[in-house]
């Protein structure tokens, strides 16, 4: 039995995702261009730059400038990433940043080192320094999320009570702090969900935690990405992260294959035309993703920005019907 939601909330997060890995140089007034469009779609929560060190992410080595210079828009909430201390810290400083924490892990210890230089028992502490800090700046920590969820190219194929196993650990750092996290997030990294994974490990995760919202953040990489996210509808997931134009990848997935998360228009037009109701204004989005196309200079896999709309050639189809 399927388990529709009547809504999905979208976090739109082409711009970080999709910079960070993109060769460039790409120039800072085309990535704030694009978040200025994707902040007019109806989109609610958009994911602007992260702030990392430049050296392991030089797509963002110009994410304080960014972050001035993007228009803010009452009901819109722009954040960005940080790994650590220095990292919030400049999010801190910068105005108009929606601010909130979350606390993370893996399923694979490998990518852990690869993606953050530190284990599994060092992830610990960090977790709950992180959120301490947080504590002490005022900001609610409302996430925990888990990567490579559903496997990993280091250390292969992960099975549900592992995620469940890791992400114990994690609420337990929580608790100890006093925090109760509302909100899980299960990571596909790496391309490793299928949809019937995507089942699996949903509801192992909401059997353990009925009471917390999941989000799913899901990658392509073997092109199940929307197919995954009409899994996590039918469990009734309602909350998702995604990519205009399925724009990124992970730059320490350990292949070139690396995609990007499922593609924001794809996905949004999928729920339209399910009766799922996104608040998103699908042509605008449309035109976002051949802008973002034009700003990283190569054609984006997103497959609505090049068929269009339904919803338009229905319009065009009656209009032509009615003056037949």
């Amino acid at each position: 039995m399927s388990d529709l939601p009547k809504r999905v909330d979208i976090q739109e997060e082409g711009p970080r995702e999709g910079f960070q890995i993109e060769p460039g140089p790409i120039a800072t007034a085309r990535k704030i261009e694009l978040i200025d469009a994707l902040t007019d779609t109806g989109l609610k929560k958009i994911q602007v730059a992260s702030f990392v060190n430049p050296k392991r992410v030089p797509g963002w080595a110009d994410a304080d400038e960014v972050v001035a210079g993007f228009k803010r828009k009452d009901g819109v909430a722009h954040h960005v990433l940080w790994l650590n201390e220095k990292g919030l810290q400049r999010a801190i400083q910068a105005d108009g940043l929606n601010m909130f924490g979350s606390i993370s892990t893996t399923t694979s210890e490998t990518f852990m080192g690869m993606n953050t230089n530190r284990g599994f028992k060092e992830n610990v502490e960090v977790q709950r320094n992180q959120i301490a800090m947080y504590q002490q700046h005022g900001i609610p920590v409302t996430r925990a999320s888990i990567m490579t969820a559903w496997g990993c190219n280091f250390e292969g194929d992960v099975a549900p009570t592992r995620v469940v196993e890791r992400l114990e650990e994690l609420l337990a750092v929580a608790e100890g702090e006093g925090v109760d996290i509302k909100i899980i997030s299960l990571a596909d990294t790496v391309g490793w969900a299928t949809p019937h994974s995507v089942k699996q490990v949903v509801g192992a995760v909401r059997n353990r935690w009925p009471e917390k919202r999941i989000c799913l953040h899901l990658h392509d990489t073997r092109g199940c990405g929307l197919a995954n996210v009409y899994s996590g509808l039918e469990m009734g997931v309602d909350l998702y992260d995604s990519s205009v134009g399925g724009l990124g990848g992970c730059p320490f997935a350990g292949h070139k294959g690396a995609a990007g998360n499922v593609c924001t228009e794809d996905m949004v037009f999928m729920c339209e035309e399910m009766g799922i109701d996104t608040g998103v204004d699908l042509e605008a989005l449309i035109e976002c993703a051949r802008l973002a196309e034009d700003v990283v200079g190569h054609d984006l896999p997103g497959k609505v920005m090049r068929g269009g709309a339904l919803s338009a050639l229905r319009r065009e189809a009656k209009a032509r019907a009615a003056s037949a």
